[in-house]
């Protein structure tokens, strides 16, 4: 079975979110279960690319709106990450440094999701499925079953993932004209609220959509930047698989990013080892609890909330819990917690920005992880922080209600609270602080989550058997 993934991110290539994680490691996973999935993506001027050796294996020419534009079909030589990787490179266009934020981002990822199109098309490759990841891709589906160019690939199932469906990638008719000619009688399948969407024209037009969680699939239909009705009339569609971690890159045990290496057996010593580095490296104590969050500053995140809540916590703890973050994104939120550093050094300290070995050690050395997130499709930093021992403190939402459960209900081992708000989170850190006084009951509940599964073995199957119940309809 021979799979395309389109995505905007891969990790190691380029990564901005959860779904390079995803990216990089669902094919990996496929391809060890027997399939033959590849990635494509944009290039990106950026470290692997310089490190790694690509052949071009396709080069050719292709129509942008008025504009002809050149492009090439780079693939790694090894398939080092597990999967065959193919860059797709436009001069002056799809080859700069960074994933997003561009003027012409519109055209970028027009003429990625074109010339991708236009290379499998043209060299005679008839996929088994095409799997699309966010909006990026989602113009992908609309043009295999309504563009005069590609009639040869109509027959082809498609998947469409949402990572984030508060991102549509919507732009105005006016941009028609980018697009390849097109069956117009179908133009109603790339339209919402009068403008061309890509997200929404992948939910109409690929063959099943899925979320990156079974709770997400319905909160779609609840808050979707506007796109509610749609993911109502289109639930039956619609499939949600939980993702996976990559087990070999998260793992105590091996992890090179780690000073201090451990598993469930030897945690106690391990994981007090990679917190006293992290802490004498932050100016904190080891002897307290230390509650971390790693992620965007941003109001998706909750953490417009964490400067307040943190600043009540100490004041009612005392000199008894400590806070590291690590992130960066809204100023203010950046202000407040730097004028946190300042006035209790003791207790609280920031980073400003993303280092991923810090992440690492991060997870390994904290005690606890806030998630307090209004939106969270799935999330991936519960599952890794889990894996290293460490205690996750989420919202129960999306993919956090999905894979926490409350240390207070049974079998659970996490902290679990409703509410986006200074109170709901206040009150988690209280729990947070009482737990971390009992040690044989951290200790058990520590070695529970290090044995969960969430590897992506789990869930490739899934996708799998969803690929399964697409093909034989060709």
């Amino acid at each position: 079975m021979r799979i395309f993934h389109l995505s905007a991110e891969c990790y190691p290539i380029a990564k901005v979110g959860g779904l390079a994680d995803v990216v990089g490691a669902l094919p990996k996973y496929q391809n060890l279960a027997g399939l033959q999935a590849a990635v494509v993506m944009p290039f990106y001027n950026r470290k692997f690319v310089h490190e790694n050796v690509f052949d071009i294996v396709f080069q050719g020419t292709t129509l942008l709106g008025t504009r002809r534009i050149y492009f090439e079909i780079l693939k790694e030589q090894t398939d080092k990450l597990g999967f065959e990787l193919y860059l797709v490179k436009v001069p002056g266009l799809l080859d700069r440094e960074n994933v997003y934020s561009y003027p012409d981002e519109r055209e970028q990822f027009l003429a990625f999701q074109i010339c991708f199109l236009d290379w499998i098309n043209w060299s005679g490759q008839t996929p088994d499925l095409v799997h699309c990841h966010d909006h990026h891709s989602g113009l992908v589906p609309f043009l295999m079953y309504h563009s005069y160019l590609y009639r040869r690939l109509a027959h082809i199932p498609t998947v469409f993932t949402i990572h984030n469906g508060q991102y549509h990638g919507a732009f105005g008719w006016d941009n028609l004209h980018y697009l390849p000619e097109i069956d117009f009688y179908k133009t109603g399948l790339l339209d919402w609220n009068g403008g061309i969407n890509p997200l929404a024209s992948a939910v109409k037009c690929c063959w099943k959509f899925t979320t990156v969680s079974p709770s997400y699939l319905h909160e779609l239909s609840i808050s979707s930047n506007g796109l509610e009705y749609l993911f109502y009339v289109e639930r039956d569609k619609g499939v949600g698989i939980i993702n996976g971690i990559d087990t070999e890159v998260w793992d105590a045990a091996t992890d090179p990013m780690l000073p201090e290496h451990f598993n469930a057996a030897t945690i106690t010593k391990g994981k007090q080892k990679d917190k006293e580095i992290l802490c004498e490296r932050f100016g904190l104590s080891a002897d307290k609890p230390l509650i971390a969050f790693i992620g965007r500053l941003v109001v998706e995140k909750g953490s417009d909330q964490l400067p307040a809540a943190i600043e009540r916590s100490i004041k009612e703890h005392g000199d008894n819990v400590n806070f590291l973050i690590l992130g960066a994104g809204d100023s203010g939120t950046e202000m407040s917690l730097n004028l946190l550093k300042q006035l209790y050094p003791q207790n609280c300290n920031v980073f400003i920005g993303y280092d991923e070995a810090l992440a690492h050690l991060i997870y390994a050395g904290a005690d606890f992880l806030l998630m307090p997130s209004r939106v969270e499709p799935c999330g991936l930093n519960q599952m890794y922080a889990m894996r290293y021992g460490t205690m996750p403190m989420v919202r129960s939402t999306g993919g956090l209600k999905d894979t926490v459960i409350d240390f207070g209900d049974d079998g659970g081992y996490g902290i679990r609270f409703d509410n986006v708000s200074v109170d709901d989170i206040s009150v988690s850190i209280t729990r947070a602080v009482e737990l971390y006084k009992d040690s044989r009951k951290m200790q058990a509940l520590r070695k529970r989550m290090m044995g969960l599964d969430f590897s992506w073995d789990r869930s490739a199957k899934e996708y799998i058997n969803l690929y399964e119940s697409l093909i034989p309809k060709i």
